[in-house]
């Protein structure tokens, strides 16, 4: 079997091994490729392991031979789904890898916007903390999570994962989903309507899926909810936030302060109306990307191949 990886820089930039899957077959590595190159570089491959390389209807029907499309990720909108099925090519992706470092950026983000300990940081390096008259030196609030009450939109794997790291905090946890009160976990509150989330929490934390239901469901009718001293975050997708109307809001004191490590087009254009932003904190799209993440990632890749060749199909996203 010739196996071609489209763009495997960003899950191994050296530092995990891709022996595991050459022994599957005859196995070709590119770091990144262009959508021109994609027809070239997958013509005589029956397996094409992609992350962000779009194979779209075209692309398909341009690889007579492809017979499995492996996504080295959760999210698979990367690849033309019904011309797939269409075409019978099995589809896999890789499901909760990555869940348990997502939580923690979640938290990352939260710490770093309530006690700018990287701020702070440089500060006492530069010496103004030397200047300082006082034992103790702030110039921006504090706040403490215990007591505050934390959003959670969308309550698959990273989001149950972000609210049981919150009621540690001593948290109360919101959350909005279609799931019954019955089947959340002690502690956490089911809410009826998603206004009541921007509403009443101090912090908004998005992890639903993208789709035509949520896609900029950040926008400027509910951030005119949100309290002026609340916190989003978004550590799900971009798209998922209007980015012209969080960026005003922002500017404005509508909302203290935004962490985001996902945004529309990634990366971003240099006239992204979220860059220069002071009290927007940005991290390009690395919440995944822990080792331990990564490392689970090429693990379950290999499995997923494994179990194509052997006829027992998992994490099948065309059946």
């Amino acid at each position: 079997m010739k196996i071609v990886v489209l763009d495997g820089f960003t899950m191994n930039p050296g530092d995990l091994s891709w022996n595991e899957l050459e022994k599957l077959g005859s196995l070709s590595v590119y770091d990144r490729t262009s959508a021109d190159q994609v027809v070239e570089r997958s013509a005589d491959a029956e397996a094409v392991l992609t992350n962000k390389t779009v194979l779209d209807a075209s692309t398909l029907r341009s690889l007579p031979k492809l017979k499995y499309v492996g996504v080295l990720a959760t999210g698979y909108n990367v690849v033309d789904i019904n011309t797939a099925k269409e075409l019978g090519i099995v589809v896999t992706n890789i499901p909760a890898y990555s869940t348990e470092s997502v939580a923690q950026m979640v938290f990352a983000h939260i710490l770093n916007i309530t006690h700018r300990v990287g701020r702070y940081a440089d500060e006492a390096h530069s010496g103004v903390w030397s200047r300082n008259p006082d034992f103790s030196y702030t110039n921006s609030p504090l706040m403490e999570l215990a007591g505050k009450k934390i959003g959670i939109i969308g309550f698959g794997n990273t989001g149950s994962a972000t609210a049981r790291i919150a009621l540690a905090f001593g948290m109360e946890v919101l959350v909005y989903t279609s799931k019954p009160q019955s089947a959340l976990p002690h502690g956490m509150i089911k809410v009826a309507s998603i206004d009541e989330i921007f509403s009443k929490s101090d912090i908004v934390s998005l992890h639903c899926p993208l789709n035509n239901e949520t896609s900029e469901i950040v926008n400027s009718r509910h951030l005119a909810l949100m309290k002026e001293t609340s916190i989003l975050i978004n550590t799900g997708r971009g798209g998922l936030v209007n980015e012209n109307d969080l960026a005003e809001a922002l500017k404005s004191g509508r909302i203290k302060a935004a962490g985001i490590d996902v945004m529309v087009n990634e990366p971003p254009m240099e006239n992204n109306p979220l860059l220069g932003i002071e009290n927007c904190f940005i991290t390009p799209h690395i919440a995944w990307a822990t080792y331990e993440a990564r490392t689970r990632l090429m693990n379950q890749t290999v499995k997923n191949l494994e179990s194509f060749i052997e006829g027992n199909v998992i994490n099948n996203v065309t059946k």
